[in-house]
């Protein structure tokens, strides 16, 4: 089965149960500072899983793309991605357990569908604790269907809980199947720690919000929210024990063969990690918020990701300038499914060679370092991890140079180094990240809608040629960039204060309706992310003012917001302008 295959069955199988389909989302989360990127094919979700109407309705399915980075020095194995896809269906208040447990079921083993025999499944559930009680339902509806009770796991919240996709959300207690790798008979008792079954698909009963004090609170509306990764259930089912020998990598891998002389093989974890990471830095630059290397934020994982590959590309003795074909092959694999990368392909290619030109020179540093180091002899611990974390020398890199050298290199010390700076950079993006639309209730609704004011209000003063270029809200202010070529005087930014300020006292009433996509057009609707929600969007109109499309959730009348007042007006790019703003 090709991941086309893959993809079009299950899209087809949840239409045919009534399910409307919607795009995948951006990678970078619209409006939830929470978080770096996409985590999950909920994430995008979150208002309408507190409540909000979704324009599709109350079932839902698609292939979200994702990019999870918590633990990237994993990537090297036979399933961790930092890039992936993951097939999603959603129940907004509408079927739960029973009807989940039974679609999931059907479209695993039902030979219309995907085939899997019974016997090769095995299922876990949660066991209960202090927060949620044993989820004895999924279990009972589990049996029903043939699954055996020696085939049923009771796991704990660490394995069978899900979310939030923040700090704080919907979550709840899940259902996960596993499918017997093996070429053998699958045991007749299910063993999670038994490598060869491999969990394939996840069925989430949201039934709780996390608040920040970390309570959990019954949510009003329960939601189901399931994930099948691609990646994962094309290698269980083509019966290839190895994600990266299924058609969204094997182009790749077969690239580097011919660019390295060197055999996948016997170099598993350099192929693995090169064909993810620039899979991965693909996918974030050809966004439709494009983002390009730094040393913050989302810039700085790109970055990572693209000096990760290189550096692994060195110990494959690979060309200067290697990731350009590999990028290539990776348009190659996605333009069908996802066009926007093929539509931006030379830009991010330049972007990538500009990012491998100045990583070239800390190389070189680097090198100049390693002489350095090695006028004392052997290498510490503490000297390896200097040169891995200051210079990009992963630790191969070093072993190498100092066999060459007849020097030993004390690996166990490099790991000690290495964990504590995992601990704190973990502590970090845990710290770094507070406040958001999912945790601070009506205060980010408040600015959400107060970003709608905002726009209209700069294309009233400065032009029609004012459009939205992207937004990141927290509890202490929103922040919206525009397009503007050139720095907002003094006079116009008190204009446009003056403008938003009127409205809100003006307490006007804000309400939307549903409307296909060309309608809303034809309303004159503005809208960014027009392609996000698929063919149905909501529109939401402040009097005679603004109209928008836009998901949601918003206040009801505009002078709920406060007084409104910009702190700062700066430029984010080319042609693009920032502005910081506060409600007092």
């Amino acid at each position: 089965m090709t991941s086309g295959d893959l993809r079009k069955k299950f899209l087809d199988f949840f239409k045919e149960k009534k399910h409307v389909i919607i795009p995948s989302a951006s990678l970078i989360p619209e409006n939830d500072p929470t978080v770096l990127f996409t985590t999950a094919g909920m994430h995008p979700l979150v208002p309408f899983l507190l409540g909000e109407k979704h324009p599709g309705g109350k079932r839902l399915a698609n292939v979200q793309i994702c990019v999870r980075t918590g633990d990237i020095d994993e990537v090297g194995d036979t399933t961790h991605h930092t890039f992936f896809e993951m097939l999603g269906n959603w129940s907004l208040g509408d079927y739960f357990k029973e009807e989940a447990i039974k679609l999931s079921f059907e479209f695993l083993t039902s030979k219309k569908w995907l085939g899997v025999p019974k016997e090769k499944l095995a299922i876990s559930v949660f066991e209960g604790d202090p927060d949620a009680p044993e989820d004895t339902e999924s279990k009972k509806i589990w049996r029903s269907l043939g699954i055996s009770e020696k085939r049923i796991k009771r796991l704990s919240k660490k394995d069978n809980w899900w979310g939030p996709a923040g700090q704080t959300g919907p979550c709840g207690p899940d259902t996960e199947m596993f499918f017997w790798s093996g070429s053998e008979s699958a045991p007749d008792e299910f063993d999670p720690e038994n490598k060869k079954w491999v969990e394939v698909w996840n069925d989430v009963f949201m039934e709780y919000f996390k608040n920040l004090d970390g309570r959990y609170e019954a949510l009003s509306q329960k939601n189901v929210d399931t994930g099948m990764g691609l990646e994962r259930m094309l290698s269980a089912i083509n019966g290839l024990g190895d994600d990266y020998k299924t058609d969204v990598f094997s182009p790749i891998i077969e690239k580097i063969e011919e660019l390295s002389g060197k055999k996948y093989e016997d170099n598993k974890k350099e192929f693995r990690v090169i064909s993810d990471h620039i899979k991965a830095a693909t996918f974030i630059i050809g966004d439709k918020k494009g983002v390009e290397p730094s040393n913050l934020g989302h810039g700085y994982v790109v970055r990572r990701l693209i000096r990760r590959a290189i550096r692994y590309g060195k110990i494959l003795n690979m060309p200067e300038n290697f990731l350009v074909a590999l990028i290539q092959k990776v348009v190659e694999i996605y333009s069908t499914s996802y066009s926007e990368i093929k539509r931006k392909e030379n830009d991010i290619i330049a972007v990538v060679q500009r990012e491998e030109e100045k990583f070239g020179k800390t190389l070189q540093e680097g090198l100049k370092q390693f002489e350095k180091i090695i006028t004392k002899g052997n290498i510490s611990g503490t000297d390896a991890f200097h040169l891995y974390d200051t210079y990009g020398f992963p630790i191969e890199l070093t072993e190498e140079l100092a066999k060459e050298k007849n020097l030993k290199v004390d690996k166990e010390g490099f790991e000690e180094a290495f964990k504590k700076h995992q601990d704190l950079s973990r502590t970090a993006s845990a710290g770094m990240f507070k406040g958001g639309l999912s945790d601070t209730g009506m205060i980010s609704i408040k600015y959400h809608t107060a970003t709608h004011l905002l726009l209209s209000a700069l294309r009233q003063v400065l032009g029609d040629h004012i459009f939205q270029r992207g937004s990141n809200i927290n509890a202490e202010r929103l922040r919206f960039d525009f397009s503007h070529p050139q720095k907002m005087t003094e006079e116009e930014i008190k204009k446009v204060e003056d403008l938003v300020n009127k409205k809100i006292k003006e307490d006007i009433e804000v309400v939307y309706e549903e409307m296909n996509l060309e309608a809303a057009k034809k309303a004159k609707a503005m809208g960014v992310f027009e392609n996000k929600y698929g063919e149905n969007v909501k529109v939401y109109t402040i009097g005679e003012y603004s109209k928008e499309i836009c998901g949601g959730p918003h206040v009801k009348r505009t002078s709920e917001l406060g007084h409104f007042k910009i702190i700062k007006e700066e430029s984010s790019g080319a042609g693009v302008r920032r502005i910081k703003a506060v409600l007092e």
